[in-house]
Formats: C-alpha cells, structure tokens, sequence
C-alpha cells in the first residue's frame, strides 16, 4: 500500500500549494514548513496537476452557469421586446424580436434542456408564453 502524502496531509497545505505554484526553491519552501524537498518534488509532480484540474474544471462549471444565465436573460428580453413591438403596431421588430427569442431557446434547450419546462414545446413557449413571462395576459 502506497504512504500518504505527507504535503496532502500537511496543515499548511494551501501555503505550500501557493509557494510550489509560485516556483519557489523547494529547499526554501522544505525549510519553512519542516518537509522534505523530496516530498515537495513528489507532491508538485503528481498531486498539484490534480488540484489545477479540479479547479479548471470549476471555473469551467461557474462560467457555464453566467453563459447560460446571459441567454435566459436574452431570450427574457427579446420576449419583452416582442411584445412592447407588438403593442405599439411594429410587426416587423416584434417578428424579428421573437425570431431572436427563437433561437436563444433553441440554443437553451441544447446546453440546458432544463430551461424548457417538461410538456412544453419549443413553439408553444414562443407562442404561448407560460403565465407571468413573455407576453401578458397569455
């Protein structure tokens, strides 16, 4: 059975994370924390790869999320547009406006099938907006 790492268990873990990112001399940083600069070769080579993974792949998660919030808020706003076009008489924008809805749930129900409501249809969401969004009184 393999040992543990004796950094992934160190209380001052993060720290050394840091200072073994930064490029500091492993000598310095071993020095420091009372570990060996063996332990700190090991450790950069085969655990902080992991850790930078991990953290990418959150980054990842989060800028997933503002994406696809930023398309929700599009496709809010092209239906808004749509309507105030409509009421006013303007077709062609209204049509254009919910063109642009169109498209943008199209894209939502792709990368987020969530986004479209079970038993609701693409087309039944721009046409027939659920109560309380798009167009009122619908």
């Amino acid at each position: 059975m393999p040992r543990t790492c004796t950094i992934c268990t160190h209380p001052e873990r993060q720290a050394i994370d840091c200072s073994l990112l930064a490029g500091e001399a492993f000598r310095h940083i071993a020095r420091r924390t009372g570990t060996s600069t063996g332990s700190l070769q090991r450790h950069k080579a085969e655990h902080i790869p992991v850790v930078l993974a991990k953290a990418r792949k959150v980054g990842e998660v989060a800028l997933a999320d503002s994406l696809l919030d930023q398309a929700r808020d599009l496709q809010r706003r092209s239906l808004r547009i749509a309507e105030a076009a409509e009421q006013s008489g303007d077709l062609r924008t209204a049509l254009a406006a919910i063109g642009q809805g169109r498209e943008i749930l199209g894209l939502l129900a792709k990368v987020a099938p969530e986004a479209v409501p079970a038993g609701r249809t693409i087309t039944q969401l721009i046409v027939q907006p659920q109560p309380g969004r798009g167009r009122r009184g619908a």
